[in-house]
């Protein structure tokens, strides 16, 4: 049994490094640049206390929530079952940032979906491995009649929750409200392997460069506008993988 075990840890340990090894040129750039502006920001509250938008243990929570996201969407977008240790980590910093600054929709979507939907998505995807890519999931696509009422739900949903977050008195309650609608039936997507989850993610990342250019902060704003670099590079690897190693959609 203990040997069972060591040889399971030790192929998880070997599709870690095959994670790593299959990062591009261009998102270790992406990579060293959040690296850098989240650093700055730290030090700056270190400094300069006075002048940070943030406290000092806010921006460090930042910094650690910056680094895993964006771990977590590159292995996404590659279809990766790596992505979601980083996911859970990232989920839950952050949702203490959105907290601290009232964003209520966004937190109910980061606390009471995404982090127990991780753990459900991180099983399912294991269960549905790439015969040959181990590290990675097989992805599948929508019928057009499935697309039409992910929108519906979609827009239904935003209405209804911008009504709750005026009423609660939310921070840019229509941005934040379509943001929690988007990113439920996104996350359904994902836990599903649907390739489709990255359409919505590139206008749930819109809205929240949006977002974080009306509330500026350094941190974020890099890190929306690299989810949203990454969503678009998602979509052409999971319409790929799908085409080339899922014909069957199954």
């Amino acid at each position: 049994m203990d040997r069972l075990k060591k040889l399971t840890m030790n192929k998880k340990w070997e599709n870690m490094k095959k994670s790593f090894k299959d990062l591009k040129w261009y998102e270790i750039i992406m990579i060293i640049i959040m690296v850098i502006i989240a650093s700055i920001s730290v030090v700056e509250a270190i400094i300069h206390p006075e002048t940070s938008t943030n406290p000092l243990w806010l921006t460090i929570i930042n910094f650690i929530s910056a680094i895993c996201g964006i771990m977590c969407i590159f292995f996404c977008a590659k279809a990766n079952i790596s992505n979601f240790i980083f996911a859970v980590v990232n989920t839950f910093v952050y949702a203490i940032f959105l907290f601290y600054h009232k964003i209520y929709g966004t937190f109910a979507l980061e606390v009471l979906f995404y982090m127990p939907i991780n753990f459900i998505s991180w099983y399912i995807w294991t269960r549905h491995r790439d015969e040959k890519l181990l590290e990675k999931t097989k992805a599948k696509k929508l019928t057009l009649t499935q697309n039409i009422i992910a929108t519906l739900l979609i827009v239904g949903g935003g209405i209804v929750y911008h009504y709750i977050l005026v009423k609660v008195g939310g921070n840019v309650a229509w941005l934040d409200a379509f943001t929690l609608s988007i990113g439920i039936i996104a996350v359904i997507l994902e836990m599903f392997r649907f390739k489709e989850q990255y359409f919505w993610w590139i206008i749930t990342d819109i809205i929240a460069v949006a977002m974080y250019i009306v509330h500026f902060d350094a941190v974020y704003l890099t890190k929306k506008a690299i989810y949203l670099i990454m969503a678009v590079i998602g979509y052409i690897n999971w319409n790929k993988l799908n085409k080339e190693r899922n014909i069957t959609n199954e």
